[in-house]
């Protein structure tokens, strides 16, 4: 089969393409000439040949994403395009959201509408499609909903997803991860997101109280989860299954973790203090209007900076702790039926992104004023700083 990838150089895009290849097919990558590095560097990582993984020099901004002098590259008819390529950052500006995730993802499904049949866009959307303030069960046959959509990354997902919807006329199938984190095998992440943005404050307490100081937690939301491999195995193996155009699959742990689960296990994989007891946010006077102020806030106010750093974390994530949504998964579960797939729980893995974050992630160092003053002007030559004990 061939395949047609755009942001296949990303996180999940590099877990994707590492299984569509192992499929035997063809890899088509849409890459800008600026990423040529990051498209040699995930071919010699993948050791894949120069037939079976093949750039395609282009942009989702451009119309037609790619010039026809770049068409060349691509020898025969596509079976798949799978749309990845956006722009998730919870501090974006509304500019450069539209500008890619909408305009990008109207460029993807005109480019797929001119292919020949058969041809299948898979569009790797999110559960942030349900907005920051939905209340109650998300079915993966909901859609729009009427839901608060505020929020830069919020609204273009929902709008990038509805293009898709609306504007197809090919067969299309819809994903929807979660706060994706990093392999449930090895801990790879790149970057720090989501979940992540605790691990720093959990750190801290780790080292600042005993193993055995009684910590109070706190009932709040649930945390839609899942790691990278289960994400990019479940959008590989529904991809490949028959009768499943025009639905939605959400991707995430199901029970979601609440976020006193999600911090008990990350405490526990830190070597921290246990939570013995938890706080229920839901009777503490005045949290009604608190979460009322957070849903109405414009993350991007200067207010919202303030709270973001003074606890740490942005006010687009903080509001996870007390959403009220929870997502379906039962699409998934059928279409996975029988393949062994299944989203591994949050605690089978933790140590693995705890340890991976500490030694890659962290680079939260102090250093003393003497160390500064004996380096200062002077040229310092370090091998092996790519990574790890180095890089920090």
């Amino acid at each position: 089969m061939r395949y047609f990838v755009t942001g296949g150089t990303g996180f999940i895009g590099r877990f994707l393409v590492e299984r569509l290849l192992a499929r035997g097919g063809t890899v088509y990558l849409l890459v800008r000439r600026e990423s040529e590095k990051k498209f040699e560097s995930l071919r010699e990582h993948l050791a894949a040949s120069p037939s079976t993984l093949v750039p395609v020099w282009g942009d989702i901004t451009r119309r037609g994403l790619v010039a026809q002098e770049n068409r060349d590259a691509i020898d025969g008819p596509i079976d798949h395009v799978f749309h990845l390529a956006a722009v998730y950052d919870m501090g974006m500006d509304d500019e450069t959201a539209d500008r890619v995730n909408v305009e990008g993802t109207r460029n993807v499904v005109q480019f797929v509408n001119g292919l020949p049949d058969p041809v299948v866009l898979h569009h790797v959307s999110s559960v942030a499609v349900a907005g920051a303030g939905f209340a109650g069960t998300f079915t993966e046959e909901m859609f729009d909903e009427g839901q608060s959509l505020d929020h830069p990354y919020y609204r273009t997902k929902f709008e990038s997803e509805r293009i898709v919807r609306e504007e197809s006329t090919k067969a299309f199938r819809v994903y929807r991860p979660g706060m994706v984190v990093g392999s449930s095998v090895t801990g790879e992440m790149d970057k720090i997101d989501g979940p992540y943005y605790f691990f720093k404050r959990i750190k801290t307490v780790r080292d600042r109280l005993p193993k055995w100081f009684p910590l109070i937690g706190f009932d709040g939301g649930r945390m839609p989860i899942a790691p990278v491999d289960y994400v990019a195995a479940a959008i590989d193996h529904i991809a490949h299954v028959d009768g499943q155009d025009g639905e939605a699959f959400c991707l995430l742990q199901t029970p979601e973790p609440t976020v006193a689960e999600l911090l008990r296990t990350l405490l526990r994989a830190a070597h921290g203090p246990e939570i013995t007891a938890n706080l229920d946010l839901a009777a503490v006077p005045g949290l009604s209007a608190a979460r009322r102020l957070l849903e109405q806030l414009p993350f991007s106010s200067s207010v919202a900076r303030q709270m973001s750093s003074a606890i740490g974390i942005p006010v687009s994530v903080f509001g996870y702790a007390i959403n009220r949504a929870e997502f379906d998964d039962a699409n998934t579960r059928r279409a996975l039926a029988g393949s062994g797939i299944e989203c591994p729980p949050l605690d089978a893995y933790a140590d693995r992104l705890w340890s991976y974050w500490e030694m890659h992630l962290n680079h939260d160092y102090r250093v003393s004023p003497a160390a500064k003053a004996g380096l200062r002007n002077k040229v310092v030559v370090v091998t092996g700083a790519s990574s790890g004990i180095g890089n920090a």
